[in-house]
């Protein structure tokens, strides 16, 4: 039958070719490649058993562990399905699938998704975006700098669960992948490893040589971010990829910098800019960490060999001029004061009243006068209530400068030395001339104090140089309005961002938006695409606002020559490049076309919703955001509409939705850092890597030996015998369900690991059903899934349940609610499908009428086929593998699992009575395994049933065989009790509902007065723990401070403690009662 996949129909696939048959060189290579592994591991087997042999004097016990040691060790996996091809399924029989080992499941499947074509969009014969709708994600582009990361791991998961959950919905879905050249990131790691490796700088090499040498890296780990997104599974268009600098990226770059260029929205100015002296470039505030000092701190910085000292505040004085008067200023950084060009007072300070409009006189710089001015600014209460001002290294200073038309005066040079500016220091390192200042402060007599301050020091996030203010000739982006338009389309429902939190942090940034400075003075980026008019026998770098822009720089010249028609000119090419998050902010549209006019930029622009990290609302969201706004509301003159087409000029946000999902951190709460060793590889995680391999992997990057010393340290704490194997499914599915869409996340691997275990619950529960349904050869899975009126109870409470949890699921994931729908699929197969039903029908099979068991095995097919195409989007690997094993429905062609039609809740299965019931069965069957367990009866007991009224005796007898199948071994003697008969004797109990009690036999069998001592005991110790637990809630600062879910964690465990209580004082009444009794 067409679309059947049998268990065991692809074994007589596996044999060998006929003799006669030539093999390939791609076979024979094959075959090398196997005989090599089954080498190894035959090695690897002889070293074992050798290894056994010469402990052989050692105890029984020890010799049975390292027996049981060998006997599980596998042979390498080798897959036997050609690379593309769809997977030849293996028998159960097999050792790799005997029980779940993910490198043989996750196998094959990927490479027969991609060459098939199921990731690409799918739109109606006549073009156009399918009935259901459309549901795109353009995936927020990784760094070209190296492997992914955890956060990686989890937007992806989470973004392939929502593509794959609205591609089986029936949508016309698109997930786009793409990486963004990470302009400082990538050329700050080339740039070190450069250094490491060959003791060159990028100067060395050149402009040209140096670029193509960050071109290699990134192909080189570009391909390796393209293989980790594969092995998780990630179910990405490939034919789409984008790269922030291919040629159609680019183009748009170009575009959207020479239209801002022609409006006036781009403009040059020399402001002050975040300076990093290592890298000689001007960085975004995202690229600047604030280290927050409580006082005096010494700090490691890049070109220093010994640290150097913050913290501090230096108080000295400024003599006045033409008197013997001095005014004393203070400051954290103290060689800043050969920048200086004026001194503040607050207006209403009789101290200073008197020197207001006079001059203060530099010590080291010769002629240079300090005007004192007057500004409310100054806070008098604060130090002196003077205040000196270095406008050209100061944010607080620039602006009085400007109102004060002080001196703007640069005293650094690029790579962090004292400029001609400095006088006497000029060429020195600035934090060397931090301390001859001082030096030469006390030999003037003008030094007064030097005491710890609480500071904010900045930080470069790529070198950890100290990033300084310095003023620049840059370009720079008007913001306001386009951050109007942002705010907006927020406001307005337009976009919805959440959590509520990153709301909040979108509107607050925008309302404090400053213009944007886009120019960076790397080599690696694009570089701007704007040009100097030099005219004949002008000199000069930068000393004109002669600028044109041009696509080309035919087109710049041509513009050049129409501004300036009777002048000689040369034109010079700006050797900036621009801020990576300019041509980032271009990423929703410009990966579909734009400025272009392409179908994809008609049919899936807008996208549906952007995943992504709330530490990066302002810098890149809220910018794709204005940018949209303004580019694709209206043509650019290169032919927005298509021909024929009406153009809409709507105002076109770039998504509709905003989720920010977590931060991950490690088990200890702390932020993810490269330095600290608790960056975690995802494909460690899914193919498990020892401890040493871990401590190997800190030695290729650019970690100092400090911080690979820490780093390592921290790897044997964590990861004491090393990462196991999760597989992708595993870490896919605990990322989904650690996302709560707020705070942080502490990754913990053994919670992944735990999740394996998951996987192995569905492998074994599946087995155990496709081995029921090849034991009877004759069945046949009906042709739709329904009911035919002979189902048992159990039955119609698992399919009662299965529609519970389709409906519940899908509420969830439209929701966003990830951890919720996690939790779901996961309770259905747990504890309902696989610890209720599955074990139920046990019984029923072996015990049910030829019609029963029809009727069993049919209704086993639709919960195991539900619960995987409702589980696929969580764990697309196992369920497909699966999925391709169950025998197909009667017309059903469907040819993966992905493609299948996502379930729906159906109202037929909707029976409350049904769970009612069942819930009893459960409730009993649970009391008879608690009050075994307590009592220690693990030989048959004796049992009773004693139901309340007349509808729970008829389900309890009915069901009989299900509450003794369902309460284990032991439990054969059941009796049921009807409404009217008398309270069993010599029993405990174990109230279930209202609507039935069990009841066993103990007094024969247990120390009555032991068993009493024992529930006395724990009664005194549940009571001891409330009383603590009353003192911590109680707490006024508990309350104030400890976080609300905490807190709902901890009155959880005070009920859960006072029906401890309950329980053991009924305990110790009934036991009273059957020593009278």
């Amino acid at each position: 039958m067409p679309g059947t996949h049998a268990p065991n129909q692809n074994s007589s696939l596996t044999s060998n070719p006929s003799p006669g048959k030539m093999k390939t060189e791609k076979e024979l290579e094959k075959e090398r490649k196997k005989a090599e592994k089954l080498a190894k591991f035959d090695r690897k087997k002889a070293a074992q058993a050798q290894a056994v042999a010469d402990n052989a004097t050692k105890s029984k016990e020890k010799k049975e562990k390292e027996k049981k040691a060998v006997v599980e060790i596998m042979p390498p996996f080798i897959e036997d399905t050609l690379p593309g091809e769809k997977k030849l399924l293996r028998p159960f029989d097999d050792p790799w699938y005997s029980s779940y080992h993910p490198a043989a499941v996750e196998s094959a499947w990927y490479a027969w998704w991609e060459k098939e074509g199921f990731f690409k969009p799918q739109f109606t014969a006549e073009g156009k975006v399918k009935s259901e709708g459309k549901f795109v994600i353009v995936v927020p582009p990784p760094n070209v700098t190296g492997a992914l990361h955890m956060g990686h791991a989890l937007g992806n998961s989470l973004q392939d669960l929502m593509i794959r959950y609205n591609r089986q919905k029936g949508k016309t879905t698109l997930w786009l992948p793409g990486c963004d050249h990470a302009g400082i990131a990538t050329q700050s790691v080339v740039e070190k490893m450069l250094w490491k490796l060959k003791k060159k700088t990028r100067h060395d090499l050149g402009r040209t040589r140096f670029v193509e040498l960050v071109q290699d890296w990134k192909e080189e780990y570009h391909q390796k971010i393209n293989n980790a997104l594969r092995k998780m599974g990630c179910s990405l268009d490939w034919s789409r990829e984008a790269f922030t600098m291919d040629d159609t990226f680019s183009a748009a770059v170009t575009e959207l910098f020479v239209k801002f260029h022609d409006e006036g929205i781009i403009y040059r100015a020399n402001r002050l800019v975040n300076w990093d002296s290592t890298l000689m470039t001007a960085l975004s505030n995202l690229e600047v960490e604030n280290e927050n000092l409580t006082g005096r701190t010494l700090l490691d910085v890049p070109g220093y060999e010994k640290r150097v000292e913050f913290g501090i505040i230096v108080h000295f004085k400024y003599p006045i001029e033409g008197s013997d008067e001095a005014i004393e200023v203070a400051t954290t950084r103290p060689e800043t004061m050969l920048g200086d060009s004026g001194i503040a007072v607050h207006p209403d300070d009789p101290r200073y009243a008197h020197l207001v409009g006079k001059f203060a006189v530099h010590p080291f710089i010769e002629n240079r006068r300090l005007p004192i001015i007057a500004d409310a600014y100054v806070d008098r209460e604060f130090g002196t209530g003077a205040v000196k001002l270095t406008p050209a290294h100061d944010p607080n200073d620039f602006n009085l400068g400007m109102a004060h038309k002080l001196e703007f005066i640069n005293i650094l040079t690029d790579d962090g030395l004292i400029n001609e500016n400095g006088g006497p220091y000029h060429g020195q390192k600035r934090f060397d001339v931090r301390y001859l200042i001082q030096e030469d402060l006390k030999k003037l007599g003008l030094y007064v104090d030097k005491k710890d301050n609480p500071m904010t020091v900045p930080l470069s996030e790529r070198t950890r140089d100290i990033v300084e203010p310095i003023m620049k000739p840059q370009w720079w982006v008007k913001m306001s309005g386009l951050a109007e338009k942002a705010v907006n389309a927020v406001q307005s429902g337009q976009i919805k961002i959440r959590p509520e939190s990153a709301e909040k942090s979108f509107f607050h940034w925008m309302a404090n938006i400053n213009d944007w400075c886009i120019s960076r003075q790397l080599w690696w980026g694009h570089q701007c695409p704007v040009y100097r008019v030099r005219l004949e026998d002008e000199e000069g770098d930068d000393v004109s606002d002669r600028w044109v822009a041009g696509r080309t720089e035919e087109e710049a010249f041509a513009r050049a020559k129409k501004a300036w028609p009777e002048k000689k000119f040369e034109l010079v090419r700006d050797e900036d490049v621009l801020d990576t998050w300019f041509s980032s902010g271009l990423w929703p549209f410009a990966t579909l076309g734009w400025p272009n006019d392409t179908l994809d930029l008609s049919r899936l622009f807008p996208t549906s919703i952007l995943e992504t990290g709330w530490d990066i609302i302002p810098f890149w969201v809220a910018r794709m955001i204005a940018l949209s706004l303004y580019l694709t509301a209206i043509p650019t003159g290169i032919c927005y509409a298509r021909s024929g087409s009406e153009i809409d000029k709507q105002d076109k946000v770039p998504f509709s939705e905003v989720f920010c999902h977590s931060l991950i951190r490690d088990s200890d709460g702390r932020k993810m850092s490269k330095s600290l060793g608790n960056v975690i590889d995802p494909l460690d995680v899914i193919h498990g890597i020892e401890l040493q391999s871990l401590h190997d992997k800190l030695l290729t990057g650019n970690l100092a030996p400090t911080e690979v010393k820490k780093a390592t340290a921290y790897q044997k704490t964590a990861f004491p015998q090393g990462i196991p194997e999760c597989g992708a499914d595993a870490l896919h599915f605990s990322l989904i369900a650690y996302t709560t869409g707020g705070g942080g996340i502490n990754f913990d691997v053994k919670v992944i690991h735990a999740y394996r275990r998951f996987c192995n619950k569905i492998w074994n529960a599946s087995k155990y059903v496709l081995g029921k349904f090849e034991s009877h050869k004759d069945f046949v899975p009906r042709k739709q899934r329904s009911l035919i009126g002979n189902e048992s109870l159990s039955e119609l409470w698992i399919l009662h349940k299965m529609n519970s949890a389709v409906k519940a699921v899908s509420e969830a994931l439209d929701q966003r609610d990830f951890m919720r729908s996690a939790n779901l699929i996961y309770a259905y197969w747990y504890f309902q499908l696989c610890d209720v039903f599955i074990e139920n029908s046990k019984a029923l099979i072996q015990e049910g009428s030829e019609v029963q068991i029809n009727s069993v095995l049919q209704t086993l097919y639709s919960v195991l086929e539900e619960a995987l195409v409702l589980s696929h989007p969580f764990l697309p690997f196992i369920t497909e593998e699966l999925w391709q094993r169950l025998p197909r429905r009667s017309g059903d062609g469907t040819r993966s699992i992905m493609l299948a039609k996502y379930p729906e809740w159906d109202p037929q299965f909707e029976s409350l009575e049904a769970e009612a019931a069942y819930d009893i069965v459960l409730g009993c069957s649970k009391g008879v395994r608690s009050l075994m367990a307590e009592y220690a009866l693990q030989d048959e007991a004796r049992i009773f049933i004693h139901a309340h009224e007349a509808a729970s005796h008829k389900t309890v007898s009915e069901e009989k065989s299900s509450i003794r199948s369902l309460s284990g071994r032991g439990a054969m003697n059941i009796e049921i009790l009807s409404p009217d008969q008398a309270r069993p004797t010599g029993c405990v109990t174990f109230p279930v509902s209202s609507a039935a009690s069990v009841f066993i036999y103990i007094k024969d069998r247990v120390d009555l007065d032991e068993e009493i001592a024992k529930a006395t005991m724990k009664l005194e110790k549940a009571n001891a723990a409330i009383q603590k637990q009353q003192r911590l809630l109680s707490d006024p600062a508990y309350v104030e401070k400890v976080a609300v879910a905490t807190q709902n964690a901890d009155k959880k465990r005070m009920a859960d403690l006072e029906s401890e209580v309950n329980g053991f004082e009924l305990t110790i009444e009934q036991l009273k009662w059957l020593k009278v009794e």
